[in-house]
Parts: structure tokens; sequence; C-alpha cells
């Protein structure tokens, strides 16, 4: 009786271990990129009138890329668009519709001039269209990030990554473009957005 109570327990220990090596494996990954001094985040949010949540002063895509880099210790460039996009959502809609079928390059403030200096770069944006917004495809026309990780990131309402992915793969064609992940932009608006992020992060 006394070597089958030894033998439960020794199992049980066994379990234990085995469960603290799973969580220390999927933390390990997510500490690497927190202690990663090369990291970038670029991003376009909208504020004003948003689908779902209302008129905000702090887009959803700007709080998730916020918490990002809080986590990571990322450097942040957020690309803001010289077109005022400060509309109500049909108009908004219907604007980002012509953008979209006319191809169209808006432009945008600011720049990076250390661009090479980064190994990884998360990438997000709203779904306009299928898609990220126009103007960060005019991002894309102007910095090369083939030789880099990738992580494409949206906030939507129902869209998920979109084409977001493979338009990402499509125009850098010889980075490594992961998964990414997407966010519901009402989630963005609560208080633990930072801890919903935390969680997305640690598949990389």
């Amino acid at each position: 009786m006394k070597n089958i109570v030894s033998i439960i327990a020794l199992c049980f220990m066994l379990m234990l271990a085995c469960t603290g090596h799973a969580q220390n494996k999927e933390s390990k990954t997510f500490n690497n990129m927190e202690k990663k001094e090369k990291v970038l985040v670029v991003f376009f949010s909208h504020a004003g009138e948003n689908y779902s949540v209302g008129n905000i002063k702090i887009g959803n895509t700007k709080r998730a890329a916020d918490a990002i880099c809080e986590l990571t210790g990322a450097d942040q460039f957020e690309i803001v668009a010289d077109k005022n996009y400060d509309m109500p959502y049909m108009d908004l809609v219907n604007l980002a519709t012509e953008e979209a079928k006319n191809n169209e390059f808006p432009s945008y403030k600011g720049k990076i001039d250390n661009i090479a200096n980064y190994d990884t770069i998360f990438i997000g944006g709203p779904v306009w269209w299928g898609t990220y917004p126009r103007v960060m495809f005019s991002f894309f026309r102007d910095y090369d990030l083939n030789g880099k990780t990738l992580i494409p990131f949206t906030t939507h309402e129902g869209s998920g990554l979109a084409s977001t992915v493979s338009d990402v793969k499509r125009t850098y064609p010889n980075s490594e473009v992961l998964s990414g992940f997407s966010i519901y932009g009402h989630e963005c608006q609560k208080v633990d957005i930072k801890d919903r992020v935390a969680k997305l992060l640690k598949k990389f």
C-alpha cells in the first residue's frame, strides 16, 4: 500500500513538473519579445466616429498599439494622414471605398530615418474595404521591409484580419510574415486591453 501511495505521489509530481515546463516554454517566447531591442509598431488609427464604439477620442488601433509597445518595449510610429478623416461614419465608408477603387496613395506626416535598425515590425490598422486603409499602402510604398519579421494586426468589428496578411506578404515577399492577430474595436476601448493584447502576443 505504501508503495502504491509513493507511485501516485511521484506521478503527481511529474505532472506538475511537465505543466510548469509547458508554461515556462510559452512565457519564454513572450519574454524574448519583451527584451528584444529592435521592435517597431507602425500603425494607422482612426479617432472620431467609429462603428460600434461611437465617437472616440483615441482610436481603437492606437489603444492596441500602445499596449503592444508597453508590453514589448517597442518603438512606435503612427501614420497620420494629411487628409482629414474626421467625418460621420457612413461618409468615411464612402471615402474609403473611393480610395480603394481608385488605388489611391494618400500622403501622411513624418518619416522613419532608422527603419533598417528594426528586426521585427508590427503593422496595425483598422479594416477598411477588406484590408488596411490606403494611407498605409503609401507607407508600404515608401519603406522596404523585406528581410524583417512582420506581424500584421487589425482592429475590426467582424472582418478579422481580412486580406491584410496576404497584402503584406505580396508587398514584402522576402520578409517573414507571421500569422498576425485581430482585436474587436469595442475590446480596445475597455480598461483591460493590455491583458487582452498580452494573451495574443504569447503565441509569438
